[in-house]
């Protein structure tokens, strides 16, 4: 089992579109069997993949003796499960710092039974959440907006974690028209790129991954080629 993090130091930058259309590229395009694990207090994974309820509990894997396996869900794509978020994670932080256990999720992941991939949605900020992340990831993959702020929060979770798990940094809403973003894009013309396109929103909107609400679009050939990248990454 692989466990990739997708997470960022600063919000609005796409977390949660990598995380969804990762994990559907894992399970529709690999026949990977798929947990995608929500973390953020905002559930935006879990409203695209999920029923869109509150169910107000996704904190007590973490308080109580609860199996994680007993609250995985279903979704509408074969070989993808969901491990929803609610607001109750917005004391998570607090929690793990109370629990002492540094480990907490990885043993939490190890406890989640028959998957090949578990993709967890991290919530922004440097934050006892994040470090317990960076003990259980396998890989952190790392969405960058080619604009000066969102290089410099990348700079700062490279200082923080580089050395600890790797690191695969992407550029995210790109926009070829705009000197900066070509710019930041030569210097690092390396980084995996994911343009900005209407097919995204078109694709939330609607609750689907990109590669299902527009399979032949750019940005589904991009998330794919992102997810054959991380695939063929050495173990």
């Amino acid at each position: 089992m692989i466990t990739i993090a997708i997470y960022s130091l600063k919000g609005g930058v796409g977390k949660s579109t990598l995380a969804v259309n990762l994990a559907w590229c894992a399970s529709a395009l690999s026949a990977r069997r798929t947990l995608l694990w929500d973390l953020d207090p905002q559930a935006a994974s879990s409203w695209i993949l999920g029923d869109g309820g509150q169910h107000d509990r996704a904190q007590a894997l973490f308080s109580r003796d609860v199996a994680p396996a007993k609250m995985i869900e279903r979704t509408r794509f074969d070989r993808l499960e969901l491990l929803p978020a609610d607001h109750s994670l917005r004391d998570l932080n607090h929690l793990f710092r109370e629990l002492d256990k540094k480990r907490r999720l990885r043993k939490l992941i190890a406890d989640l039974g028959d998957h090949d991939v578990v993709i967890l949605d991290c919530p922004p900020g440097l934050t006892e959440t994040a470090d317990q992340v960076a003990r259980a990831a396998d890989l952190i993959v790392v969405p960058v907006i080619p604009s000066p702020l969102s290089q410099r929060a990348f700079a700062t979770v490279e200082a923080q974690f580089g050395g600890q798990v790797p690191m695969l940094p992407v550029h995210v809403m790109v926009d070829r028209r705009r000197a900066l973003h070509v710019e930041a894009m030569q210097r690092h013309p390396d980084w995996p790129a994911i343009p900005m396109a209407s097919a995204v929103e078109n694709a939330t909107a609607r609750r689907l991954p990109v590669g299902v609400a527009a399979p032949r679009s750019p940005v589904a050939a991009a998330f794919t080629h992102l997810w054959r990248r991380i695939e063929r990454r050495p173990a």
